[in-house]
């Protein structure tokens, strides 16, 4: 399997007016394209801190987290961020004043990416994850929590990166749909992609390909 992100001894911290938090203690480890790896732990663990540096939306206090070989702060986080991961939420996150497909239009101009045809592009990615031509074009607040979370997962989908981060992405679904999306996150990662997903559920994690704990500020795997 092709190698895609590494920790490399990576610390992480955060600190309050009070006190210094140690989510993340001089800890390495290689995920792979081909693969979905599940994060699972309480919120405190340090699952949220590894989705946080592999979307680039933090840079380690120590150590270095590698993208496809480049340090990603040399890359520079606002750049891997639009060019090299995905990152799907708990809540959708989406532009509720905009339809479901301005909102994946708006992810593809953001993002720089050319394709021929824009709007035949983000609807057939749409209408493969289950919306109807009509509710492509609802505005997305009118849209049920689990389409909105489907249209969260197109936006991420539509950047044809290599890396999908999915931060307890099945949180406010039912069981039925919770199993459809992480289905759906499966069938990206074995296309070649690799997916992260930070969860509190044991079992969707024990679904992934890999199940990983944050332990004493190590990532192990289960």
């Amino acid at each position: 399997m092709e190698n895609v992100l590494e920790f490399k001894n990576v610390t992480y911290t955060y600190q309050n007016y009070k006190n210094q938090y140690v989510f993340l203690k001089n800890t390495s480890y290689s995920f792979d394209k081909g693969k979905i790896y599940g994060v699972v732990g309480s919120d405190d663990s340090g699952k949220i801190a590894t989705v946080i540096l592999a979307a680039g939306l933090d840079k380690p206090a120590n150590g270095k987290v590698i993208y496809k070989g480049n340090d990603v702060t040399k890359i520079g986080l606002s750049k891997y961020r639009r060019n090299d991961s995905a990152i799907i939420f708990k809540s959708s996150n989406l532009i509720y004043y905009l339809n479901a497909y301005e909102n994946i239009l708006a992810t593809l101009k953001i993002a720089k990416i050319k394709v021929s045809n824009k709007k035949k592009y983000c609807l057939n990615i749409l209408e493969k994850l289950g919306l109807s031509k009509k509710q492509c074009f609802e505005n997305v607040d009118n849209l049920p929590v689990n389409l909105q979370q489907r249209v969260a997962l197109a936006r991420a989908i539509v950047k044809n990166t290599d890396l999908i981060l999915a931060d307890e992405p099945t949180g406010n679904l039912d069981e039925k749909d919770s199993q459809e999306f992480l289905d759906d996150l499966i069938t990206l990662a074995h296309q070649g992609r690799c997916v992260i997903v930070s969860t509190c559920s044991p079992s969707l994690a024990a679904k992934c390909d890999v199940q990983l704990r944050i332990q004493n500020g190590q990532i192990i795997e289960i």
